[in-house]
């Protein structure tokens, strides 16, 4: 199981459409903080669809049925329902 498996938890058991996340409020979601990377990289939160991708934390929201439609860095970040 990944580490990242709270965040597929609160995705997959919400009924939003659209999940506007505080970077804190992920970080309370997940249990420990996020990494620099993901406060400096608008990449680190690409929807890579790649088995082979080293990005493992994107396969849990991606998994849940969400991708990402926004990153504020360090701010916020915008999950979506994938329809």
């Amino acid at each position: 199981m990944s580490k990242y498996y709270s965040l597929y938890k609160f995705l997959k058991n919400s009924s939003k459409v659209s999940e506007v996340l505080t970077f804190q409020e992920l970080e309370n979601i997940l249990g420990f903080p996020l990494p620099h990377s993901a406060f400096s990289y608008v990449e680190w939160w690409g929807n890579e669809i790649s088995p082979n991708t080293r990005h493992k934390h994107c396969k849990e929201w991606l998994s849940a049925g969400w991708k990402v439609e926004n990153v504020n860095l360090g701010v916020n970040v915008t999950f979506s329902k994938i329809v």
